[in-house]
């Protein structure tokens, strides 16, 4: 996630960190590339004038414009939707762990109990990375537990029922009242539907053949754009058309970083800050110095 001061108006118009530029300049550069051919051929190709103009491109542009707003509205509601979901997630966590210390009269438990609601928090944020959790896993919960949970085919699942396992015995040891061990069980019950969320999300693309469909209208588009612009706007036509060109193909690549939260994208949620944000809240609350918080990289991304 790209996160940076305000600026002025001025100053947005030159930034390069943040933006899909960087991505997108080969395309930019063929797109010109195709310009300047329109240009030096006056619109045609094989010797045969192109019957197009501004007037038969402009309702098709603006068709592609609309298409393109609900493509994005898609892709962000992806990503709106995720954001909730750990939003959900540190908020249950921290009720839990806040319930759990005014619950007991013996605070021993509470630690573990946290350690163990962390390692599943860690263990989704790896899940949808597709990185290795061992590093996390081991400094929270230890190198045996870390290796049973490694085994199961979900760990954050297995360690969110190891919390409950946990919260079960001490129910069983007349430590936890049925109330007070059923109003704990919701936060669980919030924390599982906020990590079946996640992975319904990180499972469910928005389908293949919508994108495909999307990205050749927008690069015929892009082609033809000179073609019809040529005998209007001559000489200027590779800087009109590569503009255009970078409004529409930038709002297909924000759409294709923004449609997968959990990637790795500039754009993507800042699950390592995330995560570490619900730990600093789980460990104060537990009476623990917390970690340092995540901050922005040298280009203004939080990872």
């Amino acid at each position: 996630m790209i996160v940076r001061p305000k600026q002025s108006w001025f100053r947005l118009l030159f930034v390069w960190h943040g933006s899909v530029l960087p991505a997108i300049l080969p395309q930019l550069g063929f797109m010109a590339a195709v310009s300047v051919l329109a240009v030096v051929s006056q619109g045609r190709i094989f010797g045969e004038k192109i019957p197009l103009n501004a007037t038969l491109l402009t309702p098709f542009g603006l068709t592609l414009a609309i298409f393109l707003g609900f493509r994005n509205n898609a892709s962000y509601e992806r990503f709106n939707e995720a954001r909730h979901l750990w939003g959900n997630l540190l908020i249950a966590s921290r009720a839990l762990v806040s319930e759990l210390r005014c619950y007991l009269r013996d605070q021993a438990p509470v630690e573990p109990v946290a350690h163990q609601l962390l390692a599943a928090v860690y263990a989704l944020k790896h899940e949808l990375r597709r990185t290795d959790p061992d590093e996390d896993l081991i400094r929270l919960v230890g190198r045996r537990q870390a290796f049973l949970l490694r085994r199961d085919p979900q760990p954050s699942t297995a360690a969110l029922h190891a919390v409950r396992e946990r919260l079960c015995a001490l129910q069983d040891q007349g430590r936890l009242s049925d109330v007070r061990f059923w109003t704990l069980d919701a936060q669980l019950t919030e924390i599982g539907k906020a990590i079946g969320g996640c992975e319904r999300i990180a499972s469910t693309p928005i389908p293949y053949a919508y994108g495909v469909l999307l990205h050749r209208t927008v690069y015929t588009y892009c082609v033809l754009l000179p073609f019809g612009l040529v005998d209007a706007t001559e000489f200027f036509t590779p800087l009109l058309c590569v503009f255009l060109s970078y409004t529409l193909i930038a709002l297909e690549a924000v759409a294709n970083e923004v449609c997968e939260p959990f990637g790795p994208a500039p754009n993507a949620l800042a699950l390592d800050a995330i995560a570490r944000g619900i730990e600093r809240s789980v460990l104060a609350l537990c009476g623990r110095e917390p970690p340092e918080p995540v901050v922005p990289n040298a280009a203004y991304q939080l990872t």
